[in-house]
């Protein structure tokens, strides 16, 4: 009779530890994909108030100058293509992240070459309007670079805990799949030429 009861006990034990641990394993994959989600809104309130700058810089080099219409359509037609792109943050795959970094780097670019535009005109680069919403452009872009840096760290975790064994085996049970992060634009790796 003992003899019998010893492998039901080992089946149980094992039982009740592949319980708690496939439990407590579904409930860290979802504390850690909720992080990616926490990030990725950061990610997007920050490239959405450099969205919401733009209109308003917009406005003031084109009020305050005879501007080139073709570099401020730029600006304008590359912020209506990042703000129209969104991704659904249960599907950041590389794939839909490159896409996303795309759109925004068309609007930097434009933004890039209408800030060398405003150059010719001294008096716009001392307009005070143009100064404040310059500096907080540039905050902006900063604060992009820590809400991409922050999002791609909690991606890196995601990641490694859905990997790793024997969380792998609870993850593809679950569906957990990995996520994209953000990579250096192309040219990225280039330094920037300045000629004097």
């Amino acid at each position: 009779m003992k003899k019998f009861l010893i492998p039901i006990a080992i089946v149980a034990v094992l039982g009740i530890y592949l319980y708690t641990k496939a439990v407590g394993s579904y409930n860290q994959f979802v504390q850690t994909e909720e992080q990616v989600n926490g990030q990725w809104a950061e990610v997007e309130t920050q490239y959405q108030r450099r969205a919401d700058l733009i209109p308003n810089l917009v406005n003031t080099v084109k009020g305050y100058a005879e501007f080139e219409q073709e570099t401020l359509t730029g600006v304008v037609e590359a912020r209506a293509k990042a703000t129209s792109m969104t991704i659904d943050p249960t599907n950041l795959t590389p794939e839909s992240l490159q896409q996303f970094q795309q759109a925004q780097d068309q609007l930097s670019g434009a933004l890039s070459r209408l800030l060398v535009t405003v150059e010719k005109y001294p008096d716009l680069k001392a307009n005070q309007n143009f100064l404040e919403l310059q500096a907080q452009l540039e905050g902006t872009e900063n604060r992009i670079a820590v809400a991409r840096r922050n999002f791609n760290e909690s991606v890196v975790s995601y990641n490694s805990n859905i990997r790793t064994f024997p969380n792998n085996i609870f993850a593809g049970w679950y569906g957990f799949e990995t996520k994209g992060t953000f990579q250096a634009s192309e040219g990225a790796e280039n330094a920037p030429t300045v000629q004097f």
